[in-house]
């Protein structure tokens, strides 16, 4: 199963203003700087389908991008999903008010949207243990439903040495390790997507 299609839906303050909730969805976060819209656009093989930004935590709305996948199964040849494209936290450079608005409505989306079923938690493997990491996987961890999965994708790994990449995966048994330089790691997380939404 691979990707064949990757198109921008729309923008959403939260989930008021969110699409219909008729597709699987799959919420990418991470830390501002992490490497997130990189990586979206290196998994769906599409420049600039994310917008990066020089600024961290520039992005404050949450992105809904319409994900086609092709199958060898003749009876169902595609399947659709949406991948959803979450504002960094931390770094933001915004003001006291609109942090909280910000922050209220991107809990609201990750604890009420019924149809999210995967969080990618993204995490530089550089910086390994950071507080704000380990209070998101908390929190996730705290509102995971029984149908949600969570995955740890560390990224930026080629600028680890090759002991330290080990070590990463040695204390990580369940991670994906990302380089979106070097496009590694990327077949990885997308077949474990793939596999949770619709099964082999």
């Amino acid at each position: 199963m691979r990707i064949t299609e990757a198109t921008f839906m729309q923008s959403a303050q939260g989930i008021e203003d969110s699409p219909s909730p008729d597709k699987a969805e799959v919420a990418f976060l991470g830390r501002s700087n992490v490497g997130k819209s990189s990586l979206l656009n290196t998994l769906v093989n599409r420049k600039g389908l994310a917008k990066s930004s020089s600024t961290p935590g520039k992005t404050q709305l949450i992105n809904y991008f319409n994900i086609k996948f092709k199958t060898d199964n003749e009876e169902l040849p595609h399947l659709y999903a949406r991948f959803v494209d979450l504002p960094g936290f931390g770094y933001a450079r915004v003001s006291k008010s609109l942090k909280q608005e910000w922050n209220r409505n991107l809990t609201g989306y990750l604890e009420n949207r019924q149809c999210l079923q995967i969080f990618v938690h993204l995490i530089d493997s550089r910086h390994i243990g950071l507080p704000i990491d380990k209070n998101v996987d908390e929190f996730l961890k705290s509102i995971k439903r029984g149908d949600q999965i969570i995955i740890n994708a560390f990224t930026k790994i080629d600028k680890l040495k090759q002991n330290e990449l080990q070590k990463l995966k040695r204390e990580n048994p369940d991670g994906i390790f990302i380089s979106n330089l070097k496009k590694r790691g990327m077949l990885d997380l997308q077949n474990k997507i793939t596999e949770y939404l619709f099964g082999n």
